[in-house]
């Protein structure tokens, strides 16, 4: 029953590695600590992390408890929530989410103003959602280890973004992980 947990952990696994865009550079030069970075996570790491949420998603796993009408909106409000950074995320970043470089500049605009992490913070988010949504036990399980992840890949491109851009390390005390300051 738990077999979903492989290509989800090995996923996770390689997209942490992709987070080492200095040390892939230092060690294959510029493009090819790009090349590396892509072909990790967007290759191997997201399709086989994906493939593990489909496999928790279709298991027979017991509930772990019976939703109702306020459950099921207050997942898909999480979810819709939650797709909105990730997608606005994407977009300001550009290729740099996709294809990471030494030579990448630091975006502090639009949401990268009020939060560095909006990306994450929006899939913690929707993991959020879809374990109200379809509240089986492979389901939680998956949701609970995505978010995990989700709080360790950004601490470890953090670790690499202030190898590779000076500025990193005020905007980080400048700037929450997660969740925007009201002000």
């Amino acid at each position: 029953m738990y077999a979903f947990l492989v290509p989800l952990i090995l996923g996770f696994a390689l997209g942490g590695l992709s987070a080492f865009t200095v040390a892939l550079s230092r060690r294959s030069g510029e493009r090819g600590g790009q090349m590396a970075t892509m072909v990790l996570r967007n290759l191997l790491a997201i399709p086989l992390w994906v493939i593990g949420f489909i496999i928790a998603w279709q298991a027979r796993a017991p509930l772990i408890f019976i939703p109702g009408v306020l459950t099921q909106g207050l997942g898909w409000l999480l979810v819709i929530a939650g797709a909105v950074p990730v997608i606005w995320g994407h977009l300001q970043l550009g290729w740099r989410t996709h294809m990471p470089s030494v030579k990448d500049t630091l975006v502090r605009t639009g949401l990268y103003g009020r939060v560095r992490h909006p990306i994450y913070g929006g899939g913690i988010l929707v993991f959020a959602g879809l374990a109200l949504l379809r509240p089986t036990s492979t389901v939680v399980v998956a949701c609970a280890v995505g978010i995990v992840w989700a709080v360790v890949q950004a601490r470890l491109e953090e670790l690499d973004l202030v190898q590779r851009l000076p500025a990193y390390r005020e905007y980080m005390t400048q700037i929450p992980r997660f969740i925007p300051r009201l002000r």
